[in-house]
């Protein structure tokens, strides 16, 4: 395996180029995650309140019907109040009065006032106030029978735009009439009453309309998010159940490990090799991790300059590269021993995902029909891989990980506990039949008991504990930080900023990663502190999990999956985040998973 130096630059430019667009995901389905992600809590009720779907466009359409009501009754009341004095008194400016208000409601009957933009509602209801102020001038001031009409307008205000406007039409409206009042009947105890009285009035019923809408405004807002989120759900729902209908008609299994062992098992059927390697892309940290190979001596996960360079060749060029001859192109393949080699990109979606090549000790050794025949090998696994990795990130979220996790849980800790009580049952009941003091060991055991008690229930907790709607990622973390220090006596260092919460499924899957990170530390680290920093802005977030252990080397054989990474990485990727491990023999291990949500990529991208 040769350096970077070894190869043309521009290939490790255009190589490295394309690596980091395919680890931002830029090729990611938006139409299945997308839905997804936004079936939330806080984050939604914010993103549609921004949206036309709380704001209708006129701003008292759903109120019309009440206003309605409202006028047709004001105006019962004001002529029921003002016929007597008509028939008594004969004063036709009443009936002038009377007839004025009666048009004026028929006309808001059939065009009611509609507040669609910024100035034709005001005008309107000025117009109305108006006309209510005249007629009460006309017709005795605050002792008019009218005078109760008035509060139309500041009824339609309330409904309009809130209490705090309805008051400040009340307190304009109220001016003229009181202003008339002191001047015809002067500055009397009397006409003070009564200015005061009838302004109060109205004020309070212009408070009483404006928190009336926003009741209705709060209930409305409430049952539109509800159905909002009812259609996502449906859509989801729709979405997964089409995809259990097609896994199940599909030729090929949706269980990664199967298709990959398909796959070599056709390769083996099809072409003559003495070395091949299957490499998948981990858009996680920009790896390529070797899932499957024969005859080679390549590690467990490769970063992109230690591919090989035909590798790297086939990457530059995203197609087959055939070489017939490894060493006249001076070049090194995947084996020491050979000669020749197809290497190529496996593509879906447009975007690269793995690597495939297969070599031999001959040079010259494919032909141009099976060189022809492996490319049309390619395209269907690449397309059977793909889909195994998304339904794997699917079902990552579902029970069979949680049934696997827990019986991790149960085997690593209650298991080993077990295990150490029948050993030391075992050697009582054989120091008893040699007739020795029991009683010691009795005592020791009774401890041991409750000690294993302690660690069941310890156990329990914190597979019931979980992040939910009403309990964020950081009381979860608090609460579990808290119960991990005081039985393992680590001293745990928490450091969280949230401004606001991130969607509840990325929560849940970073709270399962800082979990796991840190039971890893009190169970293998040997270490004395553990140091969690937390930042979320509701878009994106930075979690890390820093222990002061003996650390490890990474890459080692075995050391992946006892340490539960490969379980992270899956969860990291099941939410579209990227996760760095940095750790080496006595300096600890730094766990950081970083997570863009789509709406944080979108902002940035304007």
């Amino acid at each position: 395996m040769q350096n970077d130096d070894d190869f043309p630059h521009n290939v490790s430019k255009e190589t490295a180029e394309q690596l980091r667009r395919s680890a931002a995901g830029g090729h990611r389905p938006r139409s299945l995650m997308r839905p997804l992600a936004r079936v939330g809590r806080g984050n939604d009720l914010d993103a549609l309140e921004e949206t036309d779907v709380f704001e209708p466009h006129d701003r008292i359409e759903v109120f019309q019907n009440v206003i309605a009501v409202i006028r047709w009754g004001v105006l019962g009341l004001t002529l029921i109040l003002a016929t007597p004095r008509i028939v008594e008194f004969e004063e036709e400016v009443l009936s002038v009065i009377g007839a004025t208000l009666i048009l004026l409601t028929v006309i808001r009957h059939v065009w009611p006032i509609r507040f669609d933009d910024e100035y034709s509602g005001d005008t309107a209801l000025l117009i109305e106030i108006i006309v209510s102020v005249f007629a009460i001038a006309l017709s005795g001031l605050w002792q008019s029978p009218f005078a109760f009409s008035l509060s139309i307008p500041i009824v339609v205000a309330g409904f309009a735009r809130g209490h705090i406007y309805a008051a400040r039409v009340a307190g304009i409206s109220t001016i003229l009439p009181s202003a008339l009042s002191f001047w015809n009947n002067g500055l009397t105890i009397e006409v003070i009453q009564e200015v005061i009285q009838w302004s109060l009035v109205l004020t309070v019923v212009g408070l009483v309309a404006g928190q009336a809408r926003r009741i209705s405004g709060e209930a409305d807002r409430q049952h539109t998010l509800a159905m909002n989120r009812m259609e996502r759900l449906t859509d989801a729902n729709s979405l997964l159940y089409s995809l259990h209908r097609v896994a199940q008609t599909l030729p090929a299994s949706l269980d990664l490990n199967e298709v990959l062992d398909t796959t070599m098992g056709r390769l083996r059927g099809l072409f003559d090799f003495e070395a091949v390697a299957l490499l998948i892309f981990d858009e996680t940290d920009a790896s390529w991790q070797v899932m499957r190979s024969e005859g080679t001596s390549l590690p467990l996960r490769l970063g992109p300059t230690m591919l090989p360079n035909p590798l790297k060749n086939a990457i530059a060029q995203n197609r087959l590269v055939d070489i017939p001859d490894l060493a006249a192109a001076h070049t090194a393949g995947l084996s020491p021993n050979a000669s020749s080699g197809l290497y190529t990109t496996l593509t879906a979606r447009g975007q690269i995902i793995g690597l495939l090549a297969m070599e031999h000790r001959l040079p010259s050794h494919y032909s141009e029909r099976t060189v022809q025949m492996f490319n049309g090998f390619v395209d269907p696994v690449a397309l059977a891989i793909d889909n195994a990795r998304w339904f794997g990130r699917l079902r990552t979220m579902g029970a069979d990980e949680e049934r696997t996790r827990i019986a991790r849980d149960l085997h690593d800790r209650i298991g080993q506990s077990m295990a150490f009580l029948a050993f030391e049952l075992d050697r009582v009941i054989k120091s008893h039949e040699q007739e020795k003091d029991v009683g010691p060991a009795l005592h020791t055991l009774r401890d041991d008991v409750r000690n294993v008690i302690r660690e069941i229930r310890d156990t329990l907790s914190d597979l019931r504990t979980d992040v939910s709607d009403a309990k964020g990622l950081e009381e979860t973390l608090e609460d579990f930080a808290k119960r991990l220090g005081e039985r393992s006596g680590l001293d745990i260092e928490l450091s969280i900023e949230s401004s606001a919460r991130l969607p509840i499924m990325q929560e849940r899957e970073l709270w399962r990663i800082a979990q796991e990170a840190m039971v890893n530390v009190e169970r293998h680290a040997e270490a004395s502190k553990i140091v969690v920093r937390l930042t979320t802005d509701g878009h994106s977030g930075v979690l890390e999990v820093i222990d002061d252990g003996r650390g490890f080397t990474l890459g080692e054989s075995g050391r992946v999956d006892s340490y539960g990474l490969v379980g992270m990485r899956e969860r990291a990727g099941s939410v579209g985040a990227s996760m760095e491990v940095q750790s080496a023999p006595g300096e600890g291990t730094t766990i950081r998973c970083l997570l863009t949500t789509a709406q944080a990529a979108n902002a940035r991208a304007a």
